[in-house]
């Protein structure tokens, strides 16, 4: 048992060893050095060189590659343990993917399933390489159109596409997977990460959690909504980033429009409950707008005659709205808004209650639904890494979406930026500049496994080519009623098209139509406008 240790201890790489990391379920470190670990728990998960507890477990190894587990008795409830045989203390162990063998593919783990990591998941040689990706969600989110999913305009699913179509390797490759899971840690120095399961809704004693090891990492997990720490903002406002989102806004919606109907509501509940109220000028929020401005139009004053008076829509932004548009498109869109009956008011919100919000200038506005689009920043994932950081708190990366002085890790999406020394600023956090880093990077993991330099440390002699330069294609939004905005300059100080109106709205539609990533939600997106044109939104309340 002795040399079994030994042997453990020595080649954990080759032999995919548990390594040591505890939880603070298991408070085990007192006075040892750590090793090197990321984690976003800190005081939650430790990794140390001695510990304090010994527990018994048995271990059971699936194939070659497979997961080697620590029995969790169904995950939930179950303890995870170590089997010693001497007096010596080791750390609990967690299931792990273990690390590639001499002759296998070399391993890919992406992290996160949004624009950057499903361009770069879909465009990955297979043939090269393994693919693990691990996301809390399992499908990838056409964002653009997620406005339109909040109101009927078009189904849920129309702007969903599962990780598994995108890259079918995760679905059929036995050496490549796709795990439901959050990522609370990296340990560069072994090449591995640290997952804990998504929950399932139950009261389970303790987060089931694992490893993976990897031999190149491409971090691409995305950013939080910004609330610039204003109190109530996480409890009383929704986000516009999921579909999960979109589906509690349209319920919030439906359901104030029918409890506003009810005997015995007050005029003023009624105007309450009936105020839409978006912070937020940019893109998202002005086209958020939009849609409700339809929605109210076509829908409610059909549908709800009895409150149709009361509905209306205020769009709250501190500077101007549509910032990075051109100057005459902004003062279209202002108009355009107010014609269609969408208030704009300029301010800045100091508190959100559960039915109003706090101006800075003391006046208060009260709400019954309330969406905050006021535009995102670094996850709580993301700061927690020891890595070194662009401003604005992203992952830095070098020309070549590298981490600098860490071996075989990437950061690339919303998620990562150009280091100072760089001389790049910091991209913008748009759909577009994250599926071109995407492209980019995946071009040149198949380049690097071409030339043998895919397994972990392989890659320090590899020419890598010239580096990622981003150029805008362009902005678009809409602004209801058939109406939308394009903007084809390359940046915000250069001239170039500038469109607005119905045809601007057809090339807005026919873009985003062709953009969508598969065949099918084309199909499902271009049959939803299609409905809605000829028979209307749907305001069926579900759930």
């Amino acid at each position: 048992m002795a040399l079994a240790r030994i042997a453990r201890h020595g080649f954990r790489r080759s032999s995919g060893g548990m390594g040591n990391y505890a939880s603070e379920r298991y408070p085990l470190c007192e006075g040892e050095s750590a090793l090197k670990c990321h984690s976003p728990f800190s005081g939650n998960v430790t990794v140390c060189s001695n510990l304090l507890s010994i527990r018994k477990a048995d271990h059971i190894s699936f194939g070659s590659r497979g997961m080697k587990v620590t029995p969790q008795h169904n995950f939930a409830h179950a303890q995870v343990a170590v089997e010693e045989s001497d007096s010596e203390h080791e750390s609990p162990q967690y299931p792990t993917l273990e690390a590639t063998r001499p002759g296998e593919k070399p391993r890919v783990v992406v992290l996160g399933s949004g624009w950057a990591a499903c361009r770069f998941l879909k465009g990955l040689d297979t043939k090269i390489y393994d693919v693990v990706c691990i996301s809390p969600r399992n499908h990838m989110v056409f964002t653009p159109l997620l406005a339109s999913t909040c109101v009927g305009t078009l189904e849920f699913r129309s702007v969903a596409e599962p990780v598994s179509r995108i890259q079918t390797a995760l679905a059929k490759d036995p050496n490549s997977y796709f795990y439901l899971a959050s990522c609370s840690g990296v340990d560069t120095d072994k090449h591995e990460v640290y997952c804990e399961t998504v929950s399932d809704g139950g009261h389970s004693r303790e987060p089931y959690r694992f490893k993976v090891s990897y031999d190149k990492l491409v971090i691409a997990s995305g950013a939080e909504p910004l609330t610039f720490g204003i109190k109530g903002v996480k409890e009383h406002a929704f986000f516009l980033r999921e579909v999960t989102h979109a589906q509690e806004i349209r319920k919030k919606l439906l359901l104030n429009l029918m409890l506003s109907q009810n005997p015995g509501v007050s005029e003023e509940e009624k105007e309450r409950l009936l105020h839409c109220v978006v912070i937020g000028g940019g893109p998202t929020g002005v086209e958020f707008s939009g849609e409700l401005s339809d929605f109210i139009t076509r829908d409610v004053h059909q549908r709800y005659a009895h409150v149709k008076n009361y509905i209306r829509v205020t769009l709250i932004e501190a500077n101007e709205i549509l910032s990075s548009f051109d100057v005459g498109l902004r003062q279209y869109a202002t108009k355009h808004l107010t014609k269609v009956g969408v208030r704009l008011v300029r301010g800045v919100v100091k508190e959100v209650h559960p039915n109003k919000i706090v101006l800075s200038d003391g006046s208060d506005v009260p709400y019954g639904l309330l969406v905050w689009s006021t535009g995102v920043g670094p996850s709580e994932f993301v700061r927690s890494l020891n890595l070194p950081k662009s401003s604005g708190g992203r992952i830095g990366v070098d020309e070549w979406l590298r981490v600098p002085s860490i071996e075989d890790v990437f950061a690339l999406g919303d998620c990562a930026g150009f280091l100072e020394q760089t001389g790049r600023p910091v991209l913008p956090a748009l759909a577009q500049v994250a599926e071109r880093e995407g492209k980019f990077l995946v071009e040149l993991f198949n380049s690097i496994g071409k030339q043998n330099g895919g397994k972990a440390l392989s890659a320090k002699d590899i020419a890598l080519g010239e580096p990622f330069v981003y150029r805008h294609l362009g902005s678009m939004a809409s602004v209801g009623r058939y109406k939308a905005l394009v903007d084809l300059r390359q940046s915000k100080d250069t001239k170039g098209i500038s469109l607005a109106g119905f045809i601007s709205w057809l090339i807005w539609r026919s873009a985003y139509l062709t953009r969508v990533l598969s065949w099918r939600n084309r199909f499902y997106v271009a049959v939803n406008w299609g409905t809605t044109l000829v028979f209307g939104r749907d305001n069926t309340r579900i759930g």
